[in-house]
């Protein structure tokens, strides 16, 4: 603990216990857990998550000509159990994280470095409020809202516009599931946790990954390159389509 505060800035404690309406997931019970004994792997890998955040953002920025507007650094960590449950695995408020020990998508140190990435936006998207509205809603939800005409929530329609694969049980894709908020903040992040996924791999010369989800419809297209020029300077490594 003390080392990821050397390291990056950020803290680590507990949630307060209380029970959380969690729209579509009905009511959940939160108990502080800390990341110690057979939950101290979340610990580990939310370092080397961190560490990962690092090398790719030096990337990003040293080819930006615009600034990297994306912090990642100096947050709050507020570990937590879900009783009975494995959701949510992770929420975002206020430069705080609350990380849930038994979430259900923290099954391994790739899996955690995406969902943070996706949690990390949401505090840079709430960051970035002008009125009552996150930046995703303002310049996001005129293409989140067409997807939506078009397909409502059935995933066959849905699936070329998901950036992540992330569903909800008995739903449908998560950046587009019904009372879950504002769906289109979810889609955002998702966006985020999809550029991270395509531009670290040709940061670390691995092979594209394909298909790019710029190359898709072409709502998909627009909203990369808001997304891209607004956090990372306008640094699109994705290959061309």
């Amino acid at each position: 603990m003390l080392s990821l505060y050397e390291k990056t800035g950020s803290v680590v404690g507990v949630e307060e216990p209380y029970v959380m309406e969690g729209g579509f997931r009905g009511s959940i019970r939160i108990v502080p857990e800390l990341p110690v004994g057979r939950y101290e792997k979340h610990l580990t890998w939310i370092a080397e998550a961190s560490a990962d955040f690092d090398a790719f953002f030096d990337g990003v920025a040293a080819r930006a000509k615009a600034g990297v507007r994306y912090r990642h650094r100096s947050l709050s960590w507020k570990f937590f159990r879900s009783v009975g449950r494995t959701t949510p695995s992770a929420y975002a408020s206020g430069w705080s994280i609350g990380y849930n020990v038994s979430g259900s998508l923290h099954g391994s140190a790739e899996a955690v470095r995406e969902t943070l990435f996706h949690e990390i936006f949401h505090l840079n998207d709430a960051a970035r409020l002008s009125g009552p509205e996150p930046w995703s809603r303002k310049k996001l939800g005129s293409i989140h809202d067409t997807i939506l005409q078009k397909c409502s929530t059935k995933p066959s329609c849905l699936a070329p516009y998901a950036p992540m694969p992330t569903m909800v049980r008995g739903g449908t894709y998560y950046a587009f599931q019904p009372n879950n908020g504002d769906a289109v903040n979810e889609y955002g992040a998702d966006l985020a946790a999809r550029y991270y996924r395509e531009t670290r791999a040709v940061l670390r010369g691995e092979k594209p990954i394909k298909p790019a989800f710029k190359c898709g419809p072409e709502e998909n297209g627009r909203a990369w390159r808001i997304l891209v020029d607004e956090f990372f300077g306008g640094v699109d490594l994705v290959p061309e389509c």
